[in-house]
């Protein structure tokens, strides 16, 4: 399509035509030029003002989600840090009931172990008597000539019998005096033995209590950190759940797994049980009850755990009664086996049901039914694995609480970096509006620059026109001497204008 198409001709020429209508064109925006530039400059400030207002608006969104995140992860940190430092209290109570509970009847026995070790110790400290001098007497005695006297060297054998007699009754007290020392020293050994052995049990138990107290030290002065909460707290606590997110998520997965397992031992019985052409919407009955009755496994071990308040996904079942959380525990247990035994039985069903489908298939295909027996192995692991998959099932609560904590803080960073990412894209956006009104301004001057060229050689030959005339008056002004013979104040007063 040419110009001459879409504009109407003036003249016969089409390319005078064409050039007449850009002059008129040229012109029509040259005495548009102000009302244009500042309709393009209002809407670049438009666009400007309006993107930096939205991303203001954006970044106290941020502002608030930040500090929200804050929050909670400094309550996520502060509840840890209490419920760690409340279990180690609880071991420390343990302990010391365990072990110190006895001490009174522990520093008795020790007291009396004691005394017992004094006395033997007094009683081991007196050293028999020497053995007298016998010797040398018997040897004197001995050394005496004998006479013919028979009444003298009668005397002298009974003198002599009798101090060999002597000497051999105290050599014996001697020896059972030092056999009793021994004794003695014998029944101190397992005393002293007792006494290092309960002093050791006593000094493990003051370590094992002395290690715990440096532990909830170092506990309440985390726990003090993120009360005041310092940027190393922070930076802790944002990496800790990182690392729960990651974890608990792959932990999930594996969970997810195992559930499916689960589905595909039970959804075959369940076909049997309510129906294989039964459909609830455009799903199958049996799969639906297969995937009820997992879920409710899931749920029966969630209460199980709360109970036992190892999870605390549900305050109000942690904060009842002992007595009730208890019951609840029984009714909880009671219905995960109940539920545990429903699932084996239809392992049971399923090795069943899968044996007659294989004959059913070999019976159409007209291929005689295999006679091997089949083996009760595989029966019996199906049995086994659907009792225990629901009792594996159980412990998902504990990743589910981490997962579920830990996500609310990995959303928020995620969602405060996309607002982040939001007001820096409507910054750029604003700032691209501005500039490139600026350049649509540029670009009108651009399109019109003859009439510009041509405004400026007019108004430049204008000035110089002016320019001319006022130096022509002025030199006038200056040749006539009327003014400075009449008044040379006024004269003055002329030249500085």
């Amino acid at each position: 399509m040419t110009t001459a198409g879409l504009l109407p001709t003036i003249t016969d020429s089409p390319f005078l035509s064409t050039f007449i209508w850009i002059i008129l064109i040229i012109a029509a925006m040259y005495l548009a030029r102000k009302p244009s530039h500042r309709c393009l400059a209002s809407f670049s400030l438009i666009v400007r003002n309006s993107m930096r207002l939205f991303a203001a608006s954006v970044k106290l969104a941020e502002k608030r989600l930040n500090d929200r995140n804050r929050d909670v992860l400094l309550s996520a940190g502060r509840q840890h840090a209490e419920r760690c430092v409340e279990r180690e209290f609880e071991r420390i109570s343990t302990a010391v009931q365990r072990e110190l509970e006895g001490y009174s009847q522990l520093q008795r026995q020790l007291n009396e172990n004691l005394v017992k070790l004094d006395e033997d110790h007094q009683n081991s400290v007196e050293i028999p008597q020497s053995l007298p001098d016998w010797v040398k007497v018997i040897k004197a005695i001995a050394s005496i000539r004998p006479s013919n006297d028979p009444i003298v060297g009668n005397m002298l054998e009974d003198i002599h019998r009798t101090l060999s007699e002597q000497h051999i009754k105290a050599l014996e007290q001697q020896r059972m005096d030092a056999s009793n020392r021994h004794a003695i020293l014998n029944r101190m050994l397992p005393l002293w033995r007792g006494i290092k052995k309960t002093l050791g049990g006593l000094n493990k138990s003051l370590s094992d209590l002395n290690f715990r107290a440096k532990r909830i030290d170092r506990y309440m002065d985390d726990y003090e950190q993120i009360r005041e909460q310092t940027d190393t707290a922070m930076g802790t606590l944002s990496s800790s759940s990182l690392t729960q997110f990651f974890i608990s998520g792959a932990v999930l997965l594996i969970a997810l797994g195992g559930a499916i397992i689960n589905f595909n031992l039970i959804a075959l019985p369940m076909s049997e049980m309510v129906g294989g052409a039964s459909y609830i919407g455009p799903y199958k009955t049996s799969n639906i009850a297969g995937l009820v009755i997992i879920c409710l496994e899931i749920c029966t071990g969630i209460f199980l755990m709360e109970s036992l308040r190892i999870t605390r996904l549900f305050p109000i079942i942690g904060s009842m009664d002992d007595r009730m959380r208890m019951m609840l525990f029984w009714i909880a247990l009671s219905l995960l086996a109940i539920l545990a035994g429903v699932e084996s039985a239809l392992a049971f069903m399923r090795d069943r049901i899968a044996g007659d489908m294989e004959a059913l298939r070999q019976s159409l295909a007209g291929v005689a039914p295999s006679t091997v027996a089949s083996s009760v192995i595989p029966t019996v692991g199906q049995m086994v694995m659907g009792f225990i998959l629901p009792f594996i099932l159980t412990f998902v609560a504990i990743p589910l609480e981490s997962f579920v904590a830990s996500s609310r803080t990995i959303l928020g960073i995620i969602t405060a970096w996309m607002l982040r990412s939001l007001a820096f894209a409507s910054r750029l956006i604003g700032q691209l509006g501005y500039y490139t009104g600026r350049l649509m301004i540029n670009f009108y001057d651009l399109v019109i620059f003859p009439a510009l060229w041509l405004e400026g050689v007019l108004t430049q030959s204008l000035f110089r026109t002016q320019t001319k005339g006022e130096t022509a008056d002025k030199e006038k002004t200056i040749g006539s001497g009327t003014m400075s013979a009449v008044d040379p104040l006024a004269e003055n007063k002329e030249m500085a204008k």
